[in-house]
Parts: C-alpha cells; sequence; structure tokens
C-alpha cells in the first residue's frame, strides 16, 4: 500500500478543520462554498438595480391595494401617515405640528375629520365646535383639496414616493419584518434607498427618502379594504370652502 504523504494528510486535515468552523459559525454551506443568496426567492435581486426599480415600480402599480406608514417631509413640513390606499380612494390619519387629523376619499369626494382644536386655529371657534368630530367634505377648489388629496391618492403617491434620485446600485441583501430584500440606493444612500421583497412579487417594503425627507413602511400589498361614504348623521358640508385651519 502506498503511503500518503505526511504533508498532504496535514493540508486535508486543515480543509476539513476549516469547513467545520464555517459550519460551526452558521453559514449555509454547499461543499463548503457560500449558498446563493437568491436561492428561492423571486429571483430580482440577481438583476440590475434600473431593472430591480423597474420591477417594483411595475408591481406596485398593479397592486390593488396598499398600507403605508411613516413620515414624508415636504415644504419643510413633517407630514407622520398611516394610510390605506386603493384605485378608487383611501384612508387613515395624518399628524402634522402636533395635530391629528382623519381622511377619507371615496371617488373624488375627500372627507377631512378632526376635534375642535384643529378647526378653531383659525379663529372660528362656533366653526370648530359645528365639525368637532365630523366627516367634513372638502370642495375641490378649496385649497385644502389639493394640499391632502394626494395623501388618499395611491399612484400620486407612490409615483411621488417611489423614485430614487443618483446613480442606482444595489446594496446587498437584508431583510424586513421577517421577509428577505434586496437593498437598491441612489446616490449611494444620498438618493435614498429601496428594500425590494424577494419573496413573492417584488413589491417596496421600506423607503427611506434621500434628504432626509422621510421614512416609509409598505405593507399589506394586494390585501382589499372598503372605502365608503360616512352616514350623514357624521358628514358636514360646509360649502364652497372650509374655514382655515
Amino acid at each position: 500500500m502506498t503511503a500518503i504523504p505526511q504533508g498532504r494528510t496535514r493540508r486535508a486535515a486543515l480543509a476539513s478543520a476549516t469547513c467545520a468552523l464555517a459550519v460551526t459559525g452558521a453559514m449555509v454551506l454547499t461543499g463548503c462554498s457560500s449558498e446563493d443568496p437568491d436561492a428561492g426567492t423571486n429571483g430580482v435581486g440577481k438583476l440590475s438595480a434600473d431593472k430591480i426599480q423597474a420591477k417594483t415600480r411595475a408591481a406596485a402599480d398593479a397592486a390593488p391595494a396598499v398600507r403605508l406608514s411613516g413620515t414624508v417631509v415636504t415644504s419643510g413640513r413633517t407630514y407622520k401617515l398611516d394610510m390605506q390606499l386603493k384605485t378608487d380612494g383611501g384612508t387613515g390619519s395624518v399628524t402634522s405640528q402636533g395635530a391629528t387629523f382623519g381622511l377619507l376619499r371615496v371617488g373624488k369626494q375627500l372627507y377631512l375629520k378632526a376635534d375642535a382644536d384643529f378647526w378653531s386655529h383659525g379663529g372660528d371657534t362656533a366653526a370648530a365646535g359645528k365639525l368637532n368630530g365630523k366627516y367634513v367634505k372638502v370642495p375641490q377648489a378649496d385649497p385644502a383639496y389639493r394640499k391632502f388629496s394626494g395623501f388618499t391618492d395611491k399612484g400620486v403617491l407612490l409615483d411621488g414616493l417611489l423614485t430614487l434620485h443618483g446613480s442606482l446600485a444595489t446594496d446587498g441583501h437584508h431583510e424586513q419584518a421577517g421577509t428577505r430584500t434586496i437593498r437598491i440606493t441612489g446616490d449611494n444612500g444620498s438618493g435614498g434607498t429601496l428594500d425590494v421583497s424577494l419573496e413573492g412579487k417584488p413589491y417596496p417594503l421600506s423607503l427611506v427618502r434621500g434628504g432626509s425627507a422621510g421614512t416609509l413602511r409598505f405593507s399589506d400589498w394586494g390585501k382589499n379594504f372598503s372605502v365608503t361614504e360616512p352616514a350623514k348623521s357624521e358628514t358636514v358640508d360646509y360649502g364652497r370652502q372650509l374655514p382655515t385651519s
């Protein structure tokens, strides 16, 4: 029987020990090499950043509904949002400058619901009492309609949010609420970062907007909900223009 050179035996033992240490370190290995991180996923993690963004935008546009929560900074003001959105309406709450109000849009009709303190900021305490806790119809010509209707419009809101600025690149595999994601960035993060689901459809799950313009989470993609006109007893039609709030 031919003897195995002692040096070769040492090298084999060293290789075996290295593999064992890697397994102990919780690395998933195949023959002592890392497993494909995109195995068992929807495959978008293997695409370029530009193609990932195109895929996630298409998935978001096609989804019948979504819930988003977090903050948006626009025109120097921070809005905290918790909104459910679909193609024909939306509902949820918005907080800005310490005041929280509800928004409901059914078709083109927008309603704003807030307490008396919200409505009394303009000095009209009599009107504030009448509007307290009611669904107030917002006329389309009123500045409040242009200001707040976008928060209830899935297409408008996602068009404005799901855009990374600058040169796009991928930034590794991550996880959001237990779901594996691929992250893409604009200008190395200064133009925003977006985590895209690697499980099921490539929906956007988390967004950090560039320029410290807010952070948002997306969930309940495709989960339907109802938007219905509030009862007449809960509704106030203030006329052509709302009091200043």
